[in-house]
Protein backbone atom coordinates (compact mmCIF):
# COMPACT_ATOMS: atom_id res chain seq x y z
CA UNK A 1 0.00 0.00 0.00
CA UNK A 2 1.27 3.46 -0.87
CA UNK A 3 1.40 5.67 2.17
CA UNK A 4 -0.66 8.83 2.34
CA UNK A 5 1.09 10.19 5.40
CA UNK A 6 2.86 12.94 3.48
CA UNK A 7 -0.22 14.28 1.71
CA UNK A 8 -3.16 13.57 3.99
CA UNK A 9 -2.38 12.98 7.63
CA UNK A 10 -0.28 15.74 9.13
CA UNK A 11 1.16 15.81 12.63
CA UNK A 12 -1.88 17.62 14.04
CA UNK A 13 -4.23 14.92 12.71
CA UNK A 14 -1.97 12.20 14.04
CA UNK A 15 -1.83 13.67 17.52
CA UNK A 16 -5.55 14.41 17.64
CA UNK A 17 -6.39 10.90 16.41
CA UNK A 18 -4.25 9.40 19.17
CA UNK A 19 -5.92 11.56 21.84
CA UNK A 20 -9.43 10.77 20.61
CA UNK A 21 -8.76 7.05 20.26
CA UNK A 22 -7.15 6.85 23.68
CA UNK A 23 -10.11 8.72 25.21
CA UNK A 24 -12.63 6.33 23.64
CA UNK A 25 -10.63 3.30 24.74
CA UNK A 26 -10.31 4.52 28.34
CA UNK A 27 -14.02 5.35 28.62
CA UNK A 28 -15.21 2.12 27.00
CA UNK A 29 -12.79 -0.07 28.97
CA UNK A 30 -13.87 1.55 32.23
CA UNK A 31 -17.54 1.10 31.33
CA UNK A 32 -16.94 -2.48 30.18
CA UNK A 33 -15.40 -3.31 33.54
CA UNK A 34 -18.31 -1.66 35.37
CA UNK A 35 -20.89 -3.58 33.35
CA UNK A 36 -18.95 -6.87 33.40
CA UNK A 37 -20.69 -9.91 34.91
CA UNK A 38 -20.49 -9.66 38.69
CA UNK A 39 -21.59 -13.25 39.30
CA UNK A 40 -20.24 -16.54 38.03
CA UNK A 41 -23.19 -17.08 35.71
CA UNK A 42 -22.46 -18.13 32.16
CA UNK A 43 -25.78 -16.74 30.92
CA UNK A 44 -24.71 -13.23 31.92
CA UNK A 45 -21.28 -13.65 30.32
CA UNK A 46 -22.62 -15.14 27.06
CA UNK A 47 -25.81 -13.09 26.62
CA UNK A 48 -25.44 -10.12 28.96
CA UNK A 49 -28.31 -7.87 29.93
CA UNK A 50 -31.26 -9.20 27.94
CA UNK A 51 -33.44 -6.21 28.83
CA UNK A 52 -31.94 -3.90 26.21
CA UNK A 53 -34.26 -1.97 23.93
CA UNK A 54 -34.62 -2.97 20.26
CA UNK A 55 -32.68 0.15 19.24
CA UNK A 56 -29.70 -0.73 21.43
CA UNK A 57 -29.80 -4.31 20.22
CA UNK A 58 -29.97 -3.09 16.64
CA UNK A 59 -27.02 -0.78 17.20
CA UNK A 60 -25.05 -3.67 18.70
CA UNK A 61 -25.88 -5.89 15.72
CA UNK A 62 -24.82 -3.13 13.36
CA UNK A 63 -21.61 -2.68 15.34
CA UNK A 64 -20.93 -6.41 15.25
CA UNK A 65 -21.32 -6.60 11.48
CA UNK A 66 -19.83 -3.45 9.97
CA UNK A 67 -16.05 -3.55 9.95
CA UNK A 68 -13.47 -1.00 8.89
CA UNK A 69 -13.64 -2.55 5.41
CA UNK A 70 -17.05 -0.93 4.97
CA UNK A 71 -15.77 2.51 5.91
CA UNK A 72 -12.42 2.36 4.10
CA UNK A 73 -12.51 -0.43 1.52
CA UNK A 74 -16.06 -0.03 0.24
CA UNK A 75 -15.73 3.73 -0.12
CA UNK A 76 -12.51 3.25 -2.05
CA UNK A 77 -14.10 0.59 -4.24
CA UNK A 78 -16.88 2.99 -5.25
CA UNK A 79 -14.37 5.77 -5.89
CA UNK A 80 -12.26 3.60 -8.18
CA UNK A 81 -14.86 1.40 -9.89
CA UNK A 82 -18.08 3.41 -9.77
CA UNK A 83 -21.12 1.28 -10.58
CA UNK A 84 -19.41 -2.00 -9.65
CA UNK A 85 -18.58 -0.63 -6.21
CA UNK A 86 -22.18 0.45 -5.68
CA UNK A 87 -23.34 -3.01 -6.73
CA UNK A 88 -21.06 -4.56 -4.11
CA UNK A 89 -22.55 -2.31 -1.41
CA UNK A 90 -26.01 -3.50 -2.40
CA UNK A 91 -25.16 -7.07 -1.39
CA UNK A 92 -23.82 -5.86 1.95
CA UNK A 93 -27.04 -3.98 2.65
CA UNK A 94 -29.48 -6.80 1.80
CA UNK A 95 -27.61 -9.56 3.68
CA UNK A 96 -29.66 -8.88 6.82
CA UNK A 97 -32.87 -9.74 4.97
CA UNK A 98 -31.80 -13.40 4.84
CA UNK A 99 -31.21 -13.28 8.60
CA UNK A 100 -34.61 -11.75 9.34
CA UNK A 101 -36.66 -13.89 6.99
CA UNK A 102 -34.99 -17.28 7.40
CA UNK A 103 -33.07 -17.98 10.60
CA UNK A 104 -33.60 -15.26 13.23
CA UNK A 105 -36.74 -16.45 15.04
CA UNK A 106 -36.29 -20.25 14.72
CA UNK A 107 -32.71 -19.93 15.94
CA UNK A 108 -33.73 -17.65 18.81
CA UNK A 109 -36.45 -20.07 19.89
CA UNK A 110 -34.28 -23.18 19.77
CA UNK A 111 -30.90 -21.79 20.85
CA UNK A 112 -29.51 -21.16 24.29
CA UNK A 113 -25.99 -19.73 24.39
CA UNK A 114 -24.40 -20.83 21.11
CA UNK A 115 -25.38 -22.39 17.79
CA UNK A 116 -24.09 -25.67 19.21
CA UNK A 117 -27.07 -25.73 21.59
CA UNK A 118 -29.47 -25.60 18.64
CA UNK A 119 -27.73 -28.45 16.83
CA UNK A 120 -27.55 -30.47 20.06
CA UNK A 121 -31.28 -30.04 20.59
CA UNK A 122 -31.92 -31.15 17.01
CA UNK A 123 -29.42 -34.06 17.06
CA UNK A 124 -29.24 -35.15 20.71
CA UNK A 125 -27.84 -38.65 20.09
CA UNK A 126 -24.69 -37.41 18.33
CA UNK A 127 -24.46 -33.95 19.79
CA UNK A 128 -20.84 -34.14 20.95
CA UNK A 129 -19.25 -34.90 17.54
CA UNK A 130 -21.46 -32.19 16.02
CA UNK A 131 -20.48 -29.67 18.71
CA UNK A 132 -16.81 -30.50 18.11
CA UNK A 133 -17.15 -29.94 14.35
CA UNK A 134 -19.00 -26.70 14.92
CA UNK A 135 -16.34 -25.48 17.38
CA UNK A 136 -13.62 -26.18 14.79
CA UNK A 137 -15.49 -24.20 12.11
CA UNK A 138 -16.19 -21.37 14.56
CA UNK A 139 -12.54 -21.15 15.56
CA UNK A 140 -11.37 -21.01 11.93
CA UNK A 141 -13.92 -18.36 10.93
CA UNK A 142 -13.39 -16.10 13.92
CA UNK A 143 -9.60 -16.40 13.77
CA UNK A 144 -9.51 -15.45 10.09
CA UNK A 145 -11.80 -12.48 10.71
CA UNK A 146 -9.84 -11.44 13.80
CA UNK A 147 -6.54 -11.56 11.92
CA UNK A 148 -8.13 -9.44 9.19
CA UNK A 149 -9.02 -6.78 11.78
CA UNK A 150 -5.52 -6.79 13.30
CA UNK A 151 -3.85 -6.58 9.89
CA UNK A 152 -6.29 -3.78 9.09
CA UNK A 153 -5.06 -1.85 12.12
CA UNK A 154 -1.52 -1.96 10.70
CA UNK A 155 -2.78 -0.89 7.27
CA UNK A 156 -4.59 2.03 8.89
CA UNK A 157 -1.48 2.96 10.85
CA UNK A 158 0.39 3.04 7.54
CA UNK A 159 -1.77 5.97 6.47
CA UNK A 160 -0.20 8.00 9.30
CA UNK A 161 3.43 7.00 9.56
CA UNK A 162 4.22 5.37 6.24
CA UNK A 163 5.33 1.76 6.05
CA UNK A 164 5.89 0.88 9.73
CA UNK A 165 8.98 -0.91 10.97
CA UNK A 166 8.61 -4.40 12.38
CA UNK A 167 8.79 -3.01 15.92
CA UNK A 168 6.00 -0.47 15.27
CA UNK A 169 3.91 -3.11 13.50
CA UNK A 170 4.32 -5.49 16.44
CA UNK A 171 3.46 -2.77 18.97
CA UNK A 172 0.30 -1.82 17.05
CA UNK A 173 -0.96 -5.42 16.79
CA UNK A 174 -0.18 -6.20 20.44
CA UNK A 175 -1.85 -2.99 21.68
CA UNK A 176 -5.04 -3.54 19.67
CA UNK A 177 -5.10 -7.26 20.45
CA UNK A 178 -4.66 -6.72 24.18
CA UNK A 179 -7.49 -4.21 24.35
CA UNK A 180 -9.71 -6.66 22.46
CA UNK A 181 -8.89 -9.47 24.91
CA UNK A 182 -9.79 -7.24 27.86
CA UNK A 183 -13.14 -6.37 26.29
CA UNK A 184 -13.99 -10.02 25.66
CA UNK A 185 -12.42 -11.80 28.64
CA UNK A 186 -13.42 -9.39 31.40
CA UNK A 187 -16.43 -7.60 29.97
CA UNK A 188 -18.14 -10.57 28.33
CA UNK A 189 -21.23 -9.81 26.31
CA UNK A 190 -22.08 -6.64 28.34
CA UNK A 191 -18.63 -5.16 27.71
CA UNK A 192 -18.61 -6.13 24.03
CA UNK A 193 -22.10 -4.73 23.60
CA UNK A 194 -21.13 -1.34 24.99
CA UNK A 195 -18.18 -0.86 22.64
CA UNK A 196 -20.31 -2.06 19.70
CA UNK A 197 -23.08 0.43 20.51
CA UNK A 198 -20.52 3.25 20.85
CA UNK A 199 -18.90 2.22 17.57
CA UNK A 200 -22.25 2.05 15.75
CA UNK A 201 -23.30 5.51 16.95
CA UNK A 202 -19.93 6.95 15.94
CA UNK A 203 -20.00 5.21 12.55
CA UNK A 204 -23.53 6.29 11.66
CA UNK A 205 -22.86 9.85 12.83
CA UNK A 206 -19.49 10.07 11.08
CA UNK A 207 -20.67 8.87 7.67
CA UNK A 208 -23.82 10.98 7.97
CA UNK A 209 -21.83 14.16 8.58
CA UNK A 210 -19.50 13.47 5.67
CA UNK A 211 -22.38 12.54 3.35
CA UNK A 212 -24.16 15.79 4.22
CA UNK A 213 -20.99 17.75 3.45
CA UNK A 214 -20.64 16.01 0.09
CA UNK A 215 -24.27 16.55 -0.88
CA UNK A 216 -24.10 20.17 0.24
CA UNK A 217 -21.11 20.67 -2.05
CA UNK A 218 -23.38 19.62 -4.96
CA UNK A 219 -26.49 21.45 -3.67
CA UNK A 220 -28.22 18.15 -2.85
CA UNK A 221 -28.49 17.37 -6.55
CA UNK A 222 -27.75 13.67 -7.08
CA UNK A 223 -27.52 14.08 -10.86
CA UNK A 224 -24.90 16.78 -10.38
CA UNK A 225 -22.93 14.44 -8.08
CA UNK A 226 -23.07 11.59 -10.60
CA UNK A 227 -22.05 13.86 -13.48
CA UNK A 228 -19.14 15.29 -11.50
CA UNK A 229 -18.05 11.78 -10.50
CA UNK A 230 -18.13 10.66 -14.14
CA UNK A 231 -15.97 13.64 -15.11
CA UNK A 232 -13.59 13.15 -12.19
CA UNK A 233 -13.12 9.49 -13.04
CA UNK A 234 -11.64 10.34 -16.43
CA UNK A 235 -13.77 7.55 -17.89
CA UNK A 236 -16.96 9.45 -18.59
CA UNK A 237 -20.13 7.39 -18.76
CA UNK A 238 -18.19 4.13 -18.38
CA UNK A 239 -17.72 4.98 -14.70
CA UNK A 240 -21.49 4.74 -14.18
CA UNK A 241 -21.77 1.42 -16.03
CA UNK A 242 -20.72 -2.10 -15.09
CA UNK A 243 -17.41 -3.52 -16.20
CA UNK A 244 -14.63 -1.58 -14.50
CA UNK A 245 -13.97 -4.40 -12.03
CA UNK A 246 -16.47 -7.22 -12.16
CA UNK A 247 -17.93 -7.14 -15.67
CA UNK A 248 -14.81 -7.38 -17.82
CA UNK A 249 -15.27 -11.08 -18.58
CA UNK A 250 -17.04 -14.25 -17.57
CA UNK A 251 -14.56 -15.05 -14.79
CA UNK A 252 -14.92 -11.62 -13.17
CA UNK A 253 -18.72 -11.82 -13.35
CA UNK A 254 -18.68 -15.23 -11.71
CA UNK A 255 -16.25 -13.96 -9.10
CA UNK A 256 -18.57 -11.08 -8.24
CA UNK A 257 -21.58 -13.41 -8.01
CA UNK A 258 -19.56 -15.77 -5.81
CA UNK A 259 -18.55 -12.90 -3.52
CA UNK A 260 -22.09 -11.56 -3.19
CA UNK A 261 -23.42 -15.07 -2.54
CA UNK A 262 -20.93 -15.55 0.28
CA UNK A 263 -21.75 -12.15 1.82
CA UNK A 264 -25.54 -12.53 1.66
CA UNK A 265 -25.64 -16.13 2.91
CA UNK A 266 -22.60 -16.03 5.17
CA UNK A 267 -23.95 -13.30 7.44
CA UNK A 268 -26.67 -15.61 8.76
CA UNK A 269 -24.02 -18.09 9.93
CA UNK A 270 -21.24 -15.85 11.28
CA UNK A 271 -20.69 -16.96 14.91
CA UNK A 272 -20.63 -13.47 16.42
CA UNK A 273 -23.84 -12.52 14.58
CA UNK A 274 -25.54 -15.76 15.69
CA UNK A 275 -24.65 -14.98 19.33
CA UNK A 276 -26.19 -11.54 18.94
CA UNK A 277 -29.43 -13.10 17.65
CA UNK A 278 -29.71 -15.11 20.88
CA UNK A 279 -29.37 -12.06 23.15
CA UNK A 280 -32.88 -10.45 22.89
CA UNK A 281 -35.37 -11.76 25.43
CA UNK A 282 -38.41 -12.00 23.16
CA UNK A 283 -39.09 -12.55 19.48
CA UNK A 284 -40.71 -9.14 19.22
CA UNK A 285 -37.53 -7.47 20.45
CA UNK A 286 -35.49 -9.68 18.11
CA UNK A 287 -37.55 -8.76 15.03
CA UNK A 288 -37.42 -5.05 15.79
CA UNK A 289 -33.70 -5.25 16.55
CA UNK A 290 -32.94 -6.90 13.20
CA UNK A 291 -35.07 -4.30 11.41
CA UNK A 292 -33.07 -1.56 13.12
CA UNK A 293 -29.84 -3.32 12.12
CA UNK A 294 -31.04 -3.58 8.51
CA UNK A 295 -31.88 0.11 8.43
CA UNK A 296 -28.61 1.21 10.03
CA UNK A 297 -26.46 -1.01 7.80
CA UNK A 298 -28.38 0.14 4.75
CA UNK A 299 -27.87 3.78 5.72
CA UNK A 300 -24.12 3.30 6.22
CA UNK A 301 -23.84 1.55 2.84
CA UNK A 302 -25.79 4.36 1.17
CA UNK A 303 -23.53 6.95 2.81
CA UNK A 304 -20.42 4.98 1.76
CA UNK A 305 -21.66 5.11 -1.83
CA UNK A 306 -22.15 8.88 -1.60
CA UNK A 307 -18.69 9.31 -0.11
CA UNK A 308 -17.09 7.21 -2.82
CA UNK A 309 -18.77 9.16 -5.61
CA UNK A 310 -18.00 12.42 -3.83
CA UNK A 311 -14.32 11.51 -3.53
CA UNK A 312 -14.10 10.83 -7.27
CA UNK A 313 -15.94 14.04 -8.09
CA UNK A 314 -13.90 16.24 -5.74
CA UNK A 315 -10.46 14.60 -5.80
CA UNK A 316 -10.38 12.71 -9.08
CA UNK A 317 -10.01 8.99 -9.62
CA UNK A 318 -6.42 9.19 -10.86
CA UNK A 319 -5.27 11.22 -7.85
CA UNK A 320 -6.79 8.67 -5.47
CA UNK A 321 -5.22 5.75 -7.34
CA UNK A 322 -1.78 7.41 -7.32
CA UNK A 323 -1.85 7.83 -3.55
CA UNK A 324 -3.40 4.44 -2.76
CA UNK A 325 -4.08 1.96 -5.61
CA UNK A 326 -6.44 -0.07 -3.39
CA UNK A 327 -8.51 2.96 -2.47
CA UNK A 328 -8.36 2.44 1.31
CA UNK A 329 -7.20 6.02 1.80
CA UNK A 330 -10.18 7.47 -0.07
CA UNK A 331 -12.27 8.41 2.95
CA UNK A 332 -9.25 10.06 4.66
CA UNK A 333 -8.44 12.04 1.53
CA UNK A 334 -12.06 13.15 1.29
CA UNK A 335 -12.16 14.08 5.00
CA UNK A 336 -9.06 16.22 4.56
CA UNK A 337 -10.64 17.97 1.59
CA UNK A 338 -13.98 18.57 3.31
CA UNK A 339 -13.00 19.34 6.90
CA UNK A 340 -9.23 19.53 7.21
CA UNK A 341 -7.23 17.91 9.99
CA UNK A 342 -10.08 17.83 12.51
CA UNK A 343 -12.44 15.76 10.34
CA UNK A 344 -9.54 13.54 9.25
CA UNK A 345 -8.71 12.79 12.87
CA UNK A 346 -12.35 12.02 13.71
CA UNK A 347 -12.71 9.59 10.81
CA UNK A 348 -9.37 7.96 11.61
CA UNK A 349 -10.40 7.46 15.23
CA UNK A 350 -13.68 6.01 14.03
CA UNK A 351 -11.83 3.49 11.87
CA UNK A 352 -9.71 2.31 14.81
CA UNK A 353 -12.77 2.00 17.08
CA UNK A 354 -14.52 0.00 14.34
CA UNK A 355 -11.64 -2.46 14.30
CA UNK A 356 -11.81 -2.82 18.08
CA UNK A 357 -15.56 -3.46 18.22
CA UNK A 358 -15.63 -6.14 15.51
CA UNK A 359 -12.56 -7.88 16.95
CA UNK A 360 -14.12 -7.94 20.44
CA UNK A 361 -17.29 -9.59 19.14
CA UNK A 362 -15.27 -12.20 17.24
CA UNK A 363 -13.10 -13.04 20.24
CA UNK A 364 -16.12 -13.41 22.49
CA UNK A 365 -17.90 -15.70 20.00
CA UNK A 366 -14.86 -17.94 19.65
CA UNK A 367 -14.28 -18.09 23.41
CA UNK A 368 -17.95 -18.93 24.05
CA UNK A 369 -17.93 -21.77 21.53
CA UNK A 370 -14.70 -23.25 22.89
CA UNK A 371 -15.79 -22.97 26.53
CA UNK A 372 -19.42 -24.02 26.17
CA UNK A 373 -19.43 -26.44 23.23
CA UNK A 374 -15.94 -27.90 23.32
CA UNK A 375 -15.04 -27.83 27.00
CA UNK A 376 -18.41 -27.86 28.75
CA UNK A 377 -20.25 -30.36 26.55
CA UNK A 378 -17.58 -32.40 24.70
CA UNK A 379 -14.73 -32.66 27.22
CA UNK A 380 -16.68 -32.39 30.50
CA UNK A 381 -19.86 -33.94 29.02
CA UNK A 382 -22.12 -31.35 30.59
CA UNK A 383 -20.70 -31.77 34.11
CA UNK A 384 -18.72 -28.52 34.28
CA UNK A 385 -19.83 -25.97 36.87
CA UNK A 386 -20.71 -22.44 35.79
CA UNK A 387 -17.66 -21.04 37.58
CA UNK A 388 -15.42 -23.55 35.82
CA UNK A 389 -16.89 -22.86 32.39
CA UNK A 390 -16.68 -19.11 32.92
CA UNK A 391 -13.01 -19.40 33.79
CA UNK A 392 -12.36 -21.45 30.66
CA UNK A 393 -14.22 -18.87 28.54
CA UNK A 394 -12.03 -16.05 29.83
CA UNK A 395 -8.89 -18.11 29.33
CA UNK A 396 -10.02 -19.03 25.82
CA UNK A 397 -10.52 -15.35 24.97
CA UNK A 398 -6.92 -14.65 25.95
CA UNK A 399 -5.62 -17.64 23.96
CA UNK A 400 -7.57 -16.66 20.84
CA UNK A 401 -6.38 -13.08 21.15
CA UNK A 402 -2.74 -14.21 21.36
CA UNK A 403 -3.26 -16.59 18.41
CA UNK A 404 -4.73 -13.77 16.34
CA UNK A 405 -1.80 -11.49 17.21
CA UNK A 406 0.77 -14.12 16.25
CA UNK A 407 -0.91 -14.82 12.91
CA UNK A 408 -1.27 -11.10 12.17
CA UNK A 409 2.46 -10.63 12.68
CA UNK A 410 3.45 -13.30 10.16
CA UNK A 411 5.31 -11.84 7.15
CA UNK A 412 2.61 -12.61 4.60
CA UNK A 413 1.17 -10.08 2.19
CA UNK A 414 -2.54 -10.86 2.09
CA UNK A 415 -5.32 -8.33 2.00
CA UNK A 416 -7.76 -7.97 4.86
CA UNK A 417 -10.60 -8.27 2.36
CA UNK A 418 -9.43 -11.74 1.23
CA UNK A 419 -9.39 -13.02 4.82
CA UNK A 420 -12.78 -11.51 5.64
CA UNK A 421 -14.41 -12.84 2.47
CA UNK A 422 -12.95 -16.31 3.14
CA UNK A 423 -14.54 -16.21 6.61
CA UNK A 424 -17.90 -15.37 5.02
CA UNK A 425 -17.48 -18.19 2.50
CA UNK A 426 -16.67 -20.76 5.21
CA UNK A 427 -19.66 -19.65 7.27
CA UNK A 428 -21.98 -19.96 4.26
CA UNK A 429 -20.46 -23.27 3.11
CA UNK A 430 -20.10 -25.11 6.42
CA UNK A 431 -22.29 -23.64 9.16
CA UNK A 432 -25.25 -22.37 7.10
CA UNK A 433 -26.14 -25.78 5.55
CA UNK A 434 -26.10 -27.44 8.98
CA UNK A 435 -28.22 -24.63 10.42
CA UNK A 436 -30.80 -24.53 7.62
CA UNK A 437 -31.14 -28.30 7.42
CA UNK A 438 -31.49 -28.53 11.22
CA UNK A 439 -34.26 -25.96 11.28
CA UNK A 440 -36.26 -27.01 8.22
CA UNK A 441 -35.48 -30.58 7.07
CA UNK A 442 -37.02 -33.52 8.88
CA UNK A 443 -34.56 -36.13 7.54
CA UNK A 444 -31.40 -34.26 8.48
CA UNK A 445 -29.01 -36.47 10.47
CA UNK A 446 -25.86 -36.08 12.53
CA UNK A 447 -23.82 -37.68 9.74
CA UNK A 448 -25.12 -35.02 7.35
CA UNK A 449 -24.21 -32.30 9.85
CA UNK A 450 -20.65 -33.60 10.18
CA UNK A 451 -20.22 -33.86 6.41
CA UNK A 452 -21.55 -30.35 5.80
CA UNK A 453 -19.43 -28.81 8.57
CA UNK A 454 -16.12 -30.49 7.82
CA UNK A 455 -16.73 -30.75 4.08
CA UNK A 456 -17.78 -27.14 3.63
CA UNK A 457 -14.77 -25.98 5.64
CA UNK A 458 -12.31 -28.14 3.67
CA UNK A 459 -13.81 -27.20 0.30
CA UNK A 460 -13.64 -23.45 1.02
CA UNK A 461 -10.05 -23.53 2.26
CA UNK A 462 -8.76 -25.80 -0.53
CA UNK A 463 -10.32 -23.69 -3.28
CA UNK A 464 -8.74 -20.54 -1.86
CA UNK A 465 -5.35 -22.26 -1.56
CA UNK A 466 -5.47 -23.08 -5.28
CA UNK A 467 -6.91 -19.71 -6.33
CA UNK A 468 -5.33 -16.40 -7.45
CA UNK A 469 -5.44 -15.26 -3.82
CA UNK A 470 -2.28 -17.25 -3.07
CA UNK A 471 -0.54 -17.52 -6.45
CA UNK A 472 -0.70 -16.76 -10.14
CA UNK A 473 -1.32 -12.99 -10.18
CA UNK A 474 0.64 -9.83 -9.27
CA UNK A 475 -1.59 -9.26 -6.22
CA UNK A 476 -1.23 -12.82 -4.88
CA UNK A 477 0.52 -13.74 -1.67
CA UNK A 478 3.12 -15.57 -3.78
CA UNK A 479 3.12 -13.63 -7.06
CA UNK A 480 6.20 -15.31 -8.54
CA UNK A 481 4.84 -18.86 -8.51
CA UNK A 482 1.66 -20.29 -9.97
CA UNK A 483 -0.18 -23.31 -8.60
CA UNK A 484 -3.67 -21.83 -9.03
CA UNK A 485 -6.16 -23.91 -10.97
CA UNK A 486 -9.36 -22.44 -9.48
CA UNK A 487 -9.96 -19.17 -11.39
CA UNK A 488 -12.06 -17.28 -8.81
CA UNK A 489 -10.88 -15.37 -5.76
CA UNK A 490 -13.93 -16.30 -3.68
CA UNK A 491 -14.98 -19.98 -3.49
CA UNK A 492 -18.61 -19.40 -2.50
CA UNK A 493 -20.17 -20.25 -5.85
CA UNK A 494 -18.73 -23.78 -5.56
CA UNK A 495 -18.25 -24.37 -1.83
CA UNK A 496 -21.74 -23.26 -0.74
CA UNK A 497 -23.60 -25.73 -3.02
CA UNK A 498 -21.00 -28.35 -2.02
CA UNK A 499 -21.79 -27.82 1.67
CA UNK A 500 -25.53 -28.25 1.09
CA UNK A 501 -24.92 -31.26 -1.13
CA UNK A 502 -22.72 -32.94 1.49
CA UNK A 503 -25.32 -32.33 4.18
CA UNK A 504 -28.00 -33.89 1.99
CA UNK A 505 -25.79 -36.82 0.99
CA UNK A 506 -24.78 -37.66 4.53
CA UNK A 507 -28.40 -37.58 5.71
CA UNK A 508 -29.56 -39.80 2.84
CA UNK A 509 -26.79 -42.36 3.34
CA UNK A 510 -27.21 -42.48 7.13
CA UNK A 511 -30.68 -41.16 8.01
CA UNK A 512 -31.82 -40.11 11.45
CA UNK A 513 -33.06 -43.09 13.46
CA UNK A 514 -35.56 -41.14 15.56
CA UNK A 515 -37.68 -38.87 13.33
CA UNK A 516 -39.94 -38.11 16.31
CA UNK A 517 -37.15 -35.96 17.71
CA UNK A 518 -37.72 -33.51 14.88
CA UNK A 519 -41.38 -33.08 15.87
CA UNK A 520 -40.40 -31.86 19.34
CA UNK A 521 -37.66 -29.68 17.90
CA UNK A 522 -40.03 -28.14 15.35
CA UNK A 523 -42.48 -27.16 18.08
CA UNK A 524 -39.67 -25.48 19.99
CA UNK A 525 -38.52 -23.52 16.93
CA UNK A 526 -42.07 -22.24 16.47
CA UNK A 527 -43.05 -21.41 20.06
CA UNK A 528 -39.78 -21.66 21.99
CA UNK A 529 -41.41 -23.08 25.12
CA UNK A 530 -38.68 -25.42 26.35
CA UNK A 531 -35.66 -23.31 25.38
CA UNK A 532 -37.25 -20.24 26.92
CA UNK A 533 -37.50 -21.95 30.29
CA UNK A 534 -33.89 -23.05 30.05
CA UNK A 535 -32.67 -19.58 29.17
CA UNK A 536 -34.71 -17.53 31.56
Amino acid sequence: MVTVSASVVNRFSLQLTFVLFLSVVVVTLFTALLTAPQRDEISEFYLGNRNMSPLRNGLAMCGDYLSAATLLGSTGLVALTGYDGLLYLGGTAVAWMAVLLVVAEPLHNSGRFTLGDTLALRLPRRQRPVRLALAVCTLVITTLYLVAQLIGSVALLTQFVGEPSQAVRTLCVIAIGTIVVVYAALGGMPGATFIQVVKAVMLVSGVAIMAVLVLTRFHWNVNALLSAAARGSGLGQRFLESGLRYGAGTASKLDFFSLELAIVLGLAALPHVVMRLLAPRTNRVLRTSVVWAMGLVGFVCLAAGILGLGATAILGRENIAKIDPRGDATVLLLAQSLGGGLLTALISCLAFVTLLAVAAGLTLAAASSLAHDLYGEVIRKGQATQTEELGVARMAAAVIGVLGMLLALLPWEISTASLAFLAFAIAASAILPALVYSLFWRRFSAHGALLSLYGGLACSVLLVVFSPVLSGSPTSVYPHIDFAWFPLQNPGIVSIPAGFLLGWLGSVLRPQQEPAEYEEFQIRTLVGAAPRAARD
